[in-house]
């Protein structure tokens, strides 16, 4: 049962930070915080051992580290390196790179897709809602949180708290 509400629990965040970077390209701070936090939580409720919630926080802390300077690089937003160490923080070392892998396909899929729309944007801009003509506006960031999501929710499988969440009985 808990792992069913974890699983709930962490892709319900994702989806939510990925549907507000996709209407405003940003992903509230809480939602990052919302998701590193049940983190800690569920594992304390899953009886996992506190030295090993401990290397999940502070590999979490090492990827937000990351994120800072590949913010800092313009690679992507500060929120996107947020919500990347928040799931980094549940994915642990050993889960992050199906999530890694996932994220970098489904992330250069989605710049792919954009890049190609913005080229076709002036022939439906006028019938488009606010937000996809903002998506589709040259020059705008690319909602990167669509992919951490789908990186995310690929390897759900391998992550400790979620793994048999997934499996029927």
């Amino acid at each position: 049962m808990l792992t069913l509400l974890a699983l709930v629990v962490f892709a319900g965040l994702l989806l939510y930070a990925a549907c507000t970077d996709i209407a405003s390209l940003t992903i509230p701070n809480w939602v990052s915080v919302a998701l590193a936090a049940s983190f800690v939580v569920i594992a304390l409720a899953q009886g996992m051992p506190l030295e090993q919630i401990g290397i999940h926080v502070l590999f979490g802390f090492g990827i937000l580290v990351v994120g800072f300077f590949m913010f800092q690089a313009k690679v992507f937003g500060g929120g996107d390196a947020k919500l990347l160490a928040a799931t980094a923080t549940w994915t642990g070392y050993i889960a992050f790179t199906p999530f890694a892998v996932g994220t970098a396909i489904f992330g250069g899929a989605l710049a792919a897709f954009i890049l190609i729309a913005r080229q076709w944007a002036p022939a439906f801009a006028p019938w488009a809602p606010p937000f996809v003509i903002r998506l589709l506006t040259p020059k705008t960031g690319m909602p990167y949180g669509v992919a951490i999501m789908l990186g995310a929710l690929m390897s759900a499988d391998t992550l400790p708290l979620v793994s048999g969440a997934l499996t029927l009985p």
